[in-house]
């Protein structure tokens, strides 16, 4: 505990340090003004993902939630942070644009192929049920066009079924209604630094080119 303790510390004085100096002036200004993103980034918890450094955003550019599987429980099922953070974000912070952005590697997917691993996780078990029907779409387009692994596709249908519980909550329902908001869907690759991205209702997920 203490040698983590120390290592975070250590952090923080390089921040302090290293970074914080040449980017003081930016630092202020975040301070002395209102947040005013115009993304709200809806990724998973794991360690590996960096929202800011993939999408190279700084203070008050990005406004960012985090859980296991970048799940987005349909409205009314399950209301809680993430609901708060959506109806935040779309109503009072006025977001144009909402990423949902899932990633390789993801111990939420190996999870709902292997559900054992979690049979000592009650909460965590049940979070997963946000995500069993994108693992039975996964299931049967794998069977029938085995494109990509079991993994991948899971990875995708999951990230446009969460687009899809996006739309259920009332907020995200009347902004896009008006115009006032868009949806997109990314996976990030951890490996190579790819993201592929499937907009304006698209199932497909397209790379960014260099």
């Amino acid at each position: 505990m203490t040698d983590v303790l120390e290592s975070l510390k250590d952090g923080v004085r390089r921040f302090q340090t290293e970074i914080y100096p040449a980017r003081a002036e930016m630092y202020t200004q975040a301070e002395s003004e209102p947040q005013r993103p115009d993304t709200l980034f809806i990724t998973c918890a794991d360690s590996r993902i960096d929202p800011n450094e993939i999408t190279q955003t700084g203070p008050g550019e990005v406004f960012v939630t985090r859980n296991i599987g970048n799940m987005v429980p349909a409205y009314g099922e399950m209301l809680g942070g993430v609901s708060a953070v959506i109806e935040f974000a779309v109503s009072g912070l006025g977001v144009k644009h909402i990423v949902v952005c899932g990633h390789s590697d993801c111990g939420a997917m190996k999870a709902l192929l292997t559900p054992d691993s979690v049979a000592k996780m009650p909460t965590v078990k049940s979070w997963l049920k946000n995500a069993h029907a994108a693992l039975s779409v996964a299931e049967t387009l794998h069977e029938r066009l085995s494109g990509t692994s079991l993994i991948e596709e899971l990875t995708e249908q999951n990230v446009l079924l969460q687009l899809q519980h996006l739309k259920t909550h009332p907020s995200v329902a009347a902004a896009m209604a008006t115009g006032d908001l868009t949806l997109s869907g990314w996976v990030y690759e951890i490996g190579t630094g790819v993201v592929r991205v499937a907009a304006d209702g698209s199932h497909t997920f397209t790379r960014i080119a260099k």
